[in-house]
């Protein structure tokens, strides 16, 4: 197959980001052919590129047809749509929160794909997506190389906040928690300055980790133990019992219910166990495995081409109609951006970056829906 996968930045080491990644260079790994396309390019482009999976930012440099586009961030899927009439697409929402994720509604995006049961609600009760067209695929982690470490301590020593949103007052508060039980505590994360492209190598350097999402996956995966935290707000140490609770949330926004206080992380540091913790990490490198979710994606693919080869041509109207009413739903936030009641590089960061080079969104957008 040969597959199109729009992201919203293809620069810092974030989730959807590695996402990308990752699931690239399995599907090329497969034999497929990949072409990831984002307007903000960066750290993760260039990892993409050194493996040898192309990456553009301009859709006129696109050099084949794809036969799928696999969507993520509304901007960038639409775009893809609307420069490539006649390709299915798959769409992927990651998150509950960023105006980025609102998945858009479009006669050739056949299926959407959530990450979790939190994103599924958005998908279903807020844009109000026909249910029989939704998946649930949970996030993964690359096994390969997220390998365990030896068994943990009786006792933890050793802390890390991994985390991109660390700023002082979380770190202040969890070194404060883990001073009670002479831990010490590092951070790495985009806030602090500190980043890593090698994340397994550090990981089993800890015996204690506080992260949500993507990287609460990785730290148990290596046998760590995870408390599930975030800016202001904690949730539990991950043991067997809350497990499956917290991985149909992801290790997300709706797990993070305690206010971020001492007195709360210490009741959850007090938790910890190394028998729990190592279960976990069997647990998860049984569920969670990269290769497991990138089997379900390329059934899903089939599934969607063959679909479409089986429908009527698309109407041109019908397509153009929502393109309009997608147009139409940009305003408001746009015009609130334009009037400075929103700042504009914490909506559309992408479009921010952009360079000036590049013709205008809309613009594009206008002129793919003309079909020039």
């Amino acid at each position: 197959m040969r597959i199109l996968i729009t992201n919203n930045t293809l620069a810092d080491r974030a989730g959807s980001e590695l996402y990308v990644r990752d699931i690239a260079l399995s599907l090329q790994n497969r034999g497929h052919t990949l072409i990831a396309y984002s307007t903000k390019l960066g750290d993760v482009a260039t990892e993409l590129r050194n493996a040898t999976v192309p990456v553009i930012d301009d859709l006129s440099n696109l050099p084949f047809r794809p036969d799928l586009i696999h969507g993520q961030h509304h901007l960038d899927a639409m775009t893809a749509l609307l420069s490539l009439p006649g390709v299915p697409a798959v769409y992927v929402c990651h998150g509950w929160l960023p105006w980025q994720e609102i998945p858009p509604i479009f006669p050739r995006i056949l299926r959407y794909v959530t990450v979790d049961h939190t994103t599924l609600d958005r998908v279903i009760y807020e844009q109000r997506i026909p249910e029989e067209k939704v998946r649930v695929m949970f996030n993964f982690v690359d096994l390969k190389r997220f390998q365990p470490r030896a068994p943990l301590p009786p006792k933890p020593q050793r802390a890390l906040i991994f985390s991109n949103y660390a700023h002082e007052d979380y770190v202040k508060t969890v070194r404060e928690a883990c001073a009670r039980f002479q831990i010490q505590v590092d951070v790495i994360g985009i806030s602090v300055g500190n980043t890593t492209d090698e994340p397994e190598t550090f990981l089993p350097q800890y015996d204690l980790v506080f992260a949500k999402g993507r990287s609460a996956l990785e730290a148990m995966a290596v046998g760590n133990a995870l408390i599930v935290c975030d800016v202001g707000h904690c949730g539990p140490m991950v043991s067997i019992e809350n497990f499956d609770k917290l991985r149909r949330l992801n290790f997300g926004i709706r797990t993070l219910r305690t206010p971020l206080t001492v007195d709360n992380l210490a009741a959850q540091i007090e938790q910890y166990s190394s028998a729990e913790s190592a279960e976990v990490c069997r647990i998860i490198r049984q569920q969670a495995d990269l290769e497991k979710t990138v089997d379900q994606l390329v059934n899903l693919y089939e599934e969607v081409i063959a679909e479409y080869k089986q429908l009527p041509r698309p109407d041109p109207l019908v397509e153009m109609q929502a393109a309009g009413a997608y147009l139409q739903s940009l305003s408001p936030m746009l015009k609130k951006v334009l009037n400075g009641e929103i700042p504009r590089a914490s909506i559309i960061p992408a479009v921010e970056a952009a360079p000036q080079k590049k013709k205008p969104y809309l613009r594009r957008v206008f002129r793919a829906i003309r079909g020039k």
